[in-house]
């Protein structure tokens, strides 16, 4: 039977890299993402893995378009085995009181309110395949246990996935649906290259930050994806050892 995944946040970075990196071990893939000619190109980059994927032009804020994207994935391979959350945003980084609300629902709604409808379309699906269940991974983030300066809409939205990703494992163990999270430090994808040039730290200096190659994050969510419904990784850290992370910076 064939193993069917659904990756938000497709066209580029780390969903791009985890999209690759499933088809080369023998997933079948939906690509999903706010742009078309992104996704082909993670599609085309497949090489002749491209027959195993379809890609899903997809606002994920849109209640209506996200039914639509897991209707596309049920016709196309007739089942879901794994959600990969991945899509996220953050706001321009200025003070907090400078932040429109504006901006605060952008964020929101891509980075929770996004994941959370996802997750409903998934549970509906995986609840009612034969054989049932699934698996979930939602991309937490460091932000996810510390903050960055000016970093308010993105550091609380990635807390609250925590959270999601609790609830979800909890309510979905009856279903055999799994679910887990990755927490990601400074991969090196498009988002990231900023890093290179220095970024503001928690005593107000610049500083330039290690990064990391983005296929570790790729190998350890196919990890995560390979792993027998009756095994859950509930929580895992991928980061650049050399980041400020740990101990004071």
């Amino acid at each position: 039977m064939k193993k069917v995944a659904l990756v938000t946040g497709a066209g580029s970075g780390i969903g791009r890299a985890c999209a690759l990196a499933l088809l080369q071990a023998g997933w079948h893939v939906a690509l999903a993402g706010r742009r078309a000619d992104a996704l082909e190109s993670t599609r085309s980059a497949a090489g002749e893995l491209a027959r195993n994927a379809i890609a899903v032009p997809t606002d994920a804020t849109d209640p209506a378009a996200v039914k639509a994207l897991f209707a596309a994935t049920r016709a196309a391979f007739g089942r879901l085995d794994l959600l990969f959350n991945n899509a996220g945003t953050g706001a321009p980084a200025v003070p907090l009181e400078d932040l429109t609300v504006e901006q605060w629902r952008s964020v929101v709604d891509v980075n929770l309110t996004a994941v959370f409808l996802c997750t409903q379309e998934a549970f509906r699906m995986m609840k009612s395949q034969s054989p049932r269940g699934g698996r979930i991974i939602n991309n937490g983030s460091i932000s996810a246990h510390a903050p960055r300066p000016f970093s308010a809409p993105y550091t609380a939205t990635k807390h609250a996935i925590t959270g999601l990703t609790k609830s979800t494992s909890l309510d979905g163990r009856a279903w055999d649906i799994a679910c887990g999270q990755i927490d990601i430090g400074n991969a090196v994808t498009e988002m990231t290259e900023r890093m290179t040039q220095g970024m503001p730290q928690a005593n107000g200096e610049l500083a330039v930050e290690a990064r990391m190659d983005v296929r570790h994050v790729a190998d350890a969510v196919v990890h995560m994806a390979s792993l027998p419904l009756g095994a859950n990784v509930q929580f895992m850290t991928v980061m650049a050892t050399k980041m400020p992370f740990v101990g004071r910076g």
